[in-house]
């Protein structure tokens, strides 16, 4: 079982980027960490701390649950993609580890698909 994100385009060849459960949670983990917080800590994630607590363009993907809940808008992908390719680009000048690989070539999957749903003005959508 995983989760697949993609543009609501209706057009079933778009690109998506698509994780195992436990791959998305580690990505956001990851994600999180390069904001400067743990998402173990925050609620909605065996934590308390309140998202107000951070201040990230990165929390509605990482604050969004595994399975439902709402699509991301155009504003939304728009707001989250500079800051992820940001953050994919500093991981490919940081690391050499298998799963770093695997983190920076999602969040190019991911980069890919945001910037179509920006060009497109459809949402992000999961499933």
């Amino acid at each position: 079982m995983g989760l697949v994100l993609f543009p609501g385009d209706g057009d079933t060849t778009s690109p998506d980027a698509s994780w195992s459960c436990s791959g998305f949670a580690a990505f956001r983990r990851r994600l999180a960490q390069a904001e400067g917080f743990t998402l173990s800590e925050m609620w909605g994630f065996d934590g308390e701390r309140p998202w107000s607590d951070v201040s990230t363009v990165l929390e509605p993907l990482l604050d969004h649950p595994d399975v439902g809940g709402d699509d991301l808008s155009p504003a939304d992908c728009a707001a989250i993609l500079p800051r992820l390719e940001t953050i994919t680009d500093q991981w490919a000048q940081d690391g050499d580890d298998t799963l770093h690989h695997e983190h920076i070539e999602k969040g190019r999957q991911l980069a890919t698909v945001l910037r179509l749903c920006i060009e497109k003005n459809v949402p992000l959508c999961f499933l």
